[in-house]
């Protein structure tokens, strides 16, 4: 999946307009101009459509852990340079304050039938020995099972 992709089915799920975007950008200490969030959301076929950089991404999702969670004291933790599905998938995790049996109920929602040991190699260290990657239909799947919880629920 593409970081564009993730950012639009977060835009989706909950229901967040280009404000709202915006505002989750400042959160983490960004300023992101609406012609930015707005080339970022086109279609990849569209014309003015923009890449959303891995740090860019890293920087929405750390506004969106403030964003659903509250600012915490101090400074902002530094954006990754490099993103992948496993850490993406992780913030998601931390921004719903998800524990492993909501994530794996989630899962279940969309038939997905994974363990809980194999749910935590998703967000062990890289280096570890049981650390699993994540593949894109693990987080595609993931970020259907939240679409059907959160989306039109007033849960913004």
């Amino acid at each position: 999946m593409t970081n564009n992709d993730v950012l639009r089915r977060i835009r989706y799920i909950f229901s967040l307009k280009d404000e709202k975007m915006m505002s989750i950008f400042r959160l983490a200490d960004f300023h992101a101009t609406r012609a930015q969030v707005c080339d970022w959301l086109k279609k990849d076929d569209d014309s003015g459509y923009q890449e959303i950089s891995d740090k860019e991404m890293a920087i929405f999702l750390n506004g969106f852990i403030n964003y659903k969670r509250g600012k915490k004291e101090g400074p902002q933790p530094e954006p990754e340079e490099s993103l992948t599905n496993n850490i993406i998938f992780r913030k998601i995790k931390i921004a719903l304050n998800l524990q492993a049996e909501e994530i794996l109920a989630i899962l279940n929602t969309v038939d997905v039938h994974i363990s809980k040991h194999e749910l935590s190699a998703f967000f062990r260290r890289e280096d570890h020995k049981h650390y699993r990657k994540c593949q894109d239909q693990i987080l595609r799947n993931f970020l259907h099972g939240i679409e059907i919880k959160y989306h039109d629920r007033g849960l913004k």
